[in-house]
């Protein structure tokens, strides 16, 4: 393999997976305040962003919304060529600087509607959308897809080298068929395929959940960076750590004490800006759950804020709720 190019900029090859109701606006601009090479939006419909009443319509754009300053990757999902050409021109004209093309998504939902990782049994119609994409907008587009199907379909490179063939200038590979879901562990020896196949890079996703483990998926897939999902819920500060490890790139300071608090406080409070203050507070929840979980925080405690419906309330049991738990028995 010669060596490959990004298709913009990076600080590191450590970037932040798309995740469904996690990466919206106000996750990925603390990821990215630690260091993160890129982050990539939830998947977005495009069918959503183009055609969709108007209150869905502008719920979709929103979750497209970009900062100038992070770098940001735009996901969108579908298998209307039009819908995804229009959606692509709408994120780019949103400041997208990268259009991510799903293909991985197993949710039954998105399968069900022959989208996300439903679309490697139709390769054809995979290449229609890509080139369609790759034809609507001027900035770069990227693919993210599984191994295949399942066992007996497993057909990431040829999908990878089709792309490259219509203009994909970065691939993402979890190492799971759809099958799978998330069930067993990420077979990153198998991502080495795709690496040959193709002279785009290749980031390498599945069950990296830190600096020893991106080593050995890079090690065992031959790829050109990680893309970090799951693992980084409650520890946003985790690509820089990684990024530190494996690419020299400065080392987060992690928060503790008043700091971790101060840090929750100012994710909580920008969620309600960013949904308004009903939504945000039920949104928010979950990654309030993560924040405690992993500072070790207290259980019953946590159960209760799982439930506050007053930010107020929230926002003053932080300090206790991110304390290291004791139990005294």
């Amino acid at each position: 393999m010669t060596a490959v190019a990004f298709p913009v900029p990076l600080t590191s090859p450590v970037v932040l997976a798309p995740m469904s109701g996690i990466t919206d606006l106000p996750f990925r601009r603390v990821v990215a305040s630690f260091g993160a090479g890129l982050v990539v939006s939830e998947m977005i419909a495009s069918g959503e962003m183009v055609t969709a009443r108007p209150s869905r319509r502008a719920a979709s754009r929103a979750r497209a919304e970009v900062d100038a300053d992070v770098p940001t990757s735009v996901q969108l999902a579908g298998r209307d060529a039009g819908a995804m050409a229009e959606a692509a021109r709408i994120a780019e004209g949103q400041g997208a600087p990268i259009i991510d093309i799903n293909m991985g998504c197993p949710a039954k939902k998105v399968v069900g509607g022959a989208a996300g990782s439903a679309l490697m049994r139709e390769p054809d119609l995979a290449l229609r959308l890509i080139e369609a994409v790759v034809g609507a907008v001027s900035v770069p587009v990227t693919l993210k897809t599984r191994l295949g199907w399942d066992g007996d379909c497993l057909n990431a490179a040829k999908i990878a080298q089709q792309a490259e063939g219509a203009g994909v200038r970065m691939i993402t590979i979890h190492g799971r068929t759809r099958a799978q879901f998330y069930t067993g562990s990420a077979d990153w020896a198998a991502i080495a395929e795709v690496v040959e196949a193709v002279n785009v890079p290749v980031l390498t996703n599945g069950d990296i959940d830190g600096p020893e483990a991106a080593r050995a998926a890079l090690a065992q897939s031959g790829g050109a960076g990680v893309m970090v999902g799951r693992a980084a819920q409650g520890r946003p500060w985790l690509l820089a750590q990684i990024s530190a490890a494996l690419y020299g790139t400065p080392a987060p300071v992690v928060p503790e004490g008043a700091a971790l608090v101060d840090l929750v406080a100012a994710h909580y409070e920008g969620m309600l800006d960013f949904y308004g203050r009903e939504l945000g507070v039920r949104i928010a929840r979950k990654h309030l759950g993560w924040y405690i979980d992993a500072a070790g925080g207290e259980p019953a405690l946590r159960a209760r804020l799982m439930r506050e419906s007053d930010a107020a309330a929230v926002l003053a049991a932080l300090p206790q709720a991110l304390e290291p738990w004791r139990d005294a028995a």
